[in-house]
């Protein structure tokens, strides 16, 4: 099953795991972008919420 995101800048990604960082055990989601690039952020700054114009967003937002 693919978990798709929508960035709150528009871009759309798909999860490819949760790891974990080897030097500190920080949890870190692993992504594709639409262009098949690959990238990471640790799982709290990925889930985080983001002022935009002065409202509260997920910085991703999971779709169908």
């Amino acid at each position: 099953m693919t978990v798709r995101y929508r960035h709150y800048k528009g871009g759309l990604y798909e999860l490819v795991c949760e790891a974990t960082m080897e030097a500190d055990h920080t949890p870190i989601i692993v992504y594709r972008a639409a262009n098949g690039s690959i990238w990471c952020r640790p799982k709290a700054v990925f889930f985080e919420m983001v002022e935009v114009d002065g409202v509260k967003v997920q910085r991703f937002q999971e779709i169908d």
